[in-house]
């Protein structure tokens, strides 16, 4: 075991996906953003994962992917996935990896997952202290809610499996109090800590790429930035925005929209043509961070219109390029946007309010400003990938010091 006057521990992170999977949404970048923090901490961290890839047009296991990488000094460790069930990946040879490895503490992040139960396992079976995180929505996602027969077969299958690795965890991590009470709809645990998402302030500060120069694009910019799911409200959006331009004060603003067909593009596109918005939206599928980052810079605003959202790290990195999020007042979209302070909270589903508020921030510049203004200092202060990683790494070395 390690020297723990010096504060260092060697981590293991689980997640379904790592990197190159930019695509693959939320709960990579989280893992992501806590390997980079803590290794330029000195803590020996590694991610294990599966080999997906899904930096390009498809999502697909990549046996090209090598099975050990070090990117920004974290390690990452791969293994094949022999089969999957809708999005649980099943890699077997992670149960060795981290068998052999032998962590000082395992964190998991994305507790539906192989690769979370793995963890759990090996937890119990070596004796390595467990910390668990899952910020997918346990039990309030729609598509949990929603889902036909087969699927919620296999989600009700899923349930021991999930009270296993929450009652073998030393700790449980939510992001906030919405994600707490999910967890307590699960098991009726005591061992649950808040700590609020965060995102990599640095990175999003500047952009190499010009994103309207490169698109042609001379207006005015609202963005969207998600997967193309019904969740997202997509839908929504686009009869709020064919609402707005058919007012001519508005005709010149472009609808920008950046994402991952998670099997909505085609009825996207059906919607964007049926209201005649082909020449005011712009549309790109699987976009480079590069790209995403630029559109941020770009934008006058956001617009995210969800039918549920956990924790969305997309407002907090809108946050931390100066711009302020227009959002549905639902689920846990409140804990990361404050009405009227950092943002605006619409009725959900309503696209008739959600174009007020369009206009509202198009007419009142110096309101938007405010806003964009308490944002910023929102992300800076509070809500960034140093200060979780810090809440993250007190929590660990308690755990770690309270088992040697």
């Amino acid at each position: 075991m390690r020297n723990f006057e010096e504060k260092l521990m060697k981590i293991a992170i689980t997640c379904p996906a790592s990197l190159p999977a930019t695509q693959f949404g939320g709960i990579l970048m989280v893992a992501v953003n806590l390997a980079k923090k803590m290794t330029e901490k000195n803590h020996d961290i590694t991610i294990y994962t599966s080999d997906l890839n899904f930096s390009g047009e498809k999502m697909y296991f990549d046996k090209k992917l090598p099975i050990d990488e070090t990117i920004d000094g974290f390690k990452i460790k791969r293994s094949h996935v022999f089969f999957k069930l809708y999005m649980y990946f099943v890699n077997p040879n992670i149960f060795f990896q981290l068998k052999k490895d032998n962590p000082d503490i395992i964190h998991v992040v994305g507790i539906r997952s192989f690769q979370a139960f793995t963890a759990a396992i090996i937890s119990k079976l070596n004796k390595i202290p467990l910390s668990v995180s899952d910020y997918g929505g346990l039990t309030t996602h729609p598509e949990i809610q929603n889902s036909k027969t087969i699927k919620k077969i296999f989600y009700k299958i899923q349930n021991p499996m999930l009270k296993f690795i929450m009652n073998q965890a030393d700790i449980v991590i939510a992001a906030n109090e919405y994600e707490k009470k999910d967890f307590e709809n699960i098991s009726k645990t005591t061992k649950i800590k808040i700590i609020e998402n965060g995102i990599d302030f640095d990175v999003l500060q500047t952009s190499t790429l010009n994103f309207k120069d490169k698109y042609s694009c001379s207006e005015k910019i609202i963005l969207f930035v998600g997967r193309f799911n019904l969740v997202k409200g997509i839908d929504i959006l686009l009869k709020s925005f064919k609402e707005l331009t058919e007012n001519e004060k508005y005709s010149k603003i472009k609808l920008v929209i950046l994402g991952s067909d998670f099997g909505y593009f085609i009825e996207m596109m059906r919607l964007i043509k049926e209201f005649n918005l082909t020449e005011r939206t712009i549309v790109v599928i699987n976009p480079s961070r590069e790209e995403v980052i630029s559109a941020y810079h770009a934008c006058e605003f956001l617009v995210l219109p969800s039918r549920w959202e956990l924790s969305p790290l997309t407002p907090l990195e809108g946050f931390s390029c100066k711009k302020t999020v227009i959002s549905s007042n639902i689920s846990g979209i409140p804990f990361v946007i404050t009405h009227n302070k950092t943002g605006l909270l619409v009725e959900s589903e309503n696209e008739n309010e959600f174009r007020k508020a369009m206009q509202k921030l198009l007419d009142e510049p110096e309101f938007r400003q405010k806003l964009e203004k308490n944002a910023f200092v929102e992300v800076t202060k509070k809500r960034n990938s140093n200060k979780m990683t810090e809440e993250f790494l007190q929590v660990f070395e308690k755990i770690v010091k309270k088992s040697a």
